[in-house]
């Protein structure tokens, strides 16, 4: 009787986070009905869509099919082969950081070169280096975890790395993946044992960093003091924010309705790609700007959830990897949604799972792809059996 209970109770729970699953479906479904309606002025009135008002939305349908498609794959490998994989992974993904800096081969737009031209699409490297950096970042605590309270032997190796990928960013320039990469990296080897007073002393190294970076830059200098007052250059400086902060006070409780925002047309800029949750508050108010925060919530909570399940289990990379891409997603989300509210300092990054943009959503699905696959094994080894 007994066993019959435990095995009917087995066969009653999911093999897999549902809830994790479908947060992240909602939130590309809702950034696919976003995208569209925050790109259809752009698209209709430029000559490189050929004025086809869908030409986003077709081109995010493709790029979300092809994510989708990618993180099937990435779920039907084991955790034990991204591990292994991942030194290898981070090093080519260093190579095409390499090679974005190299005229004639990266593209530049606006000032920055950050994109590998591919023909019918553009590859950004830095959003792949964001997820590889993940689980480099697991892996090297995982095998340095012994010596890792030592500063020459565990943490220096680690920080003579992050240099050079930081000077590889700061040259396209790309300091909002440069500050995400880094705070997830520290991020998972605190959570991995390092050294609390050299965790401490790195802080506050970063903090001086940054600071002084936007200090030596009049562009980010500019940023701040738009950020700081944006209607004293409206029309300068203080231009994006001031039009978010209008979208975001048209919407009220309930928005304007869906496909009513007026600030998508010509007046606020990346309407469809660093600003999407400003049409969301125009649109759908305070009511969708508060469910994409509870969706962004619940897929952090989950994702440290099931890193401390994987530890119970003694699967340190496995627990690592899931904590430090809810910090990754969950970090990146934060600063984008702060600079859509005027929280924090213009700075290019999209809202994960749901901006325009194909490299990032591939990487944020595969992201979402590794914590079920995580959770999934979780599952398995509980039911007594082989992952």
């Amino acid at each position: 009787m007994g066993a019959t209970y435990v095995f009917a109770k087995d066969a009653a729970e999911p093999e897999y986070d549902r809830s994790l699953a479908w947060a992240g479906l909602l939130l590309m479904a809702i950034g696919v009905v976003m995208v569209y309606s925050a790109s259809i002025a752009t698209a209709e009135a430029s000559r490189y869509t050929g004025a086809n008002a869908a030409y986003f939305l077709l081109r995010h349908a493709l790029f979300l099919g092809g994510a989708l498609a990618t993180a099937l794959v990435v779920f039907l490998l084991p955790v034990r082969f991204w591990q292994k994989a991942a030194p290898l992974g981070f090093l080519a993904c260093l190579a095409l950081l390499v090679l974005v800096l190299v005229p004639g081969i990266g593209r530049e737009v606006n000032g920055a070169r950050r994109w590998l031209d591919l023909g019918a699409f553009t590859l950004q490297p830095s959003e792949l280096v964001k997820l590889a950096v993940v689980l480099y970042a697991a892996d090297y605590t995982v095998r340095k975890h012994a010596v890792l309270k030592s500063f020459r032997r565990g943490l220096l190796p680690m920080l003579a790395v992050m240099m050079f990928v930081s000077w590889l960013l700061l040259r396209e320039p790309d300091f909002g993946a440069l500050v995400v990469i880094a705070v997830t990296t520290f991020g998972i080897l605190f959570l991995g044992g390092m050294n609390g007073r050299h965790f401490t002393a790195l802080v506050a190294m970063l903090g001086i960093g940054f600071a002084l970076l936007v200090l030596t830059s009049e562009y980010r200098m500019q940023r701040i003091f738009g950020f700081m007052d944006p209607w004293t250059d409206p029309f300068g400086r203080g231009y994006q924010l001031s039009h978010a902060l209008i979208a975001f006070g048209r919407g009220e409780f309930l928005g304007v309705g869906l496909g009513a925002s007026v600030e998508k047309l010509f007046y606020l800029p990346e309407a469809h790609t660093d600003f999407l949750l400003a049409v969301i508050a125009e649109e759908l108010g305070f009511i969708g700007v508060a469910a994409v925060i509870a969706l962004f919530a619940w897929v952090v909570l989950r994702a440290f959830a099931i890193g401390r399940q994987a530890a119970l289990r003694d699967r340190h990379f496995a627990a690592l990897a899931a904590q430090g891409l809810g910090i990754w997603l969950g970090f990146q989300a934060l600063i984008n949604m702060g600079v859509n509210m005027g929280l924090l300092p213009t700075k290019g990054l999209t809202l994960p799972l749901m901006s325009f943009g194909g490299t990032g959503l591939i990487a944020n699905s595969v992201a979402l792809a590794l914590l079920l696959r995580i959770d999934w094994e979780n599952r398995q080894l509980a039911r007594g059996l082989h992952a």
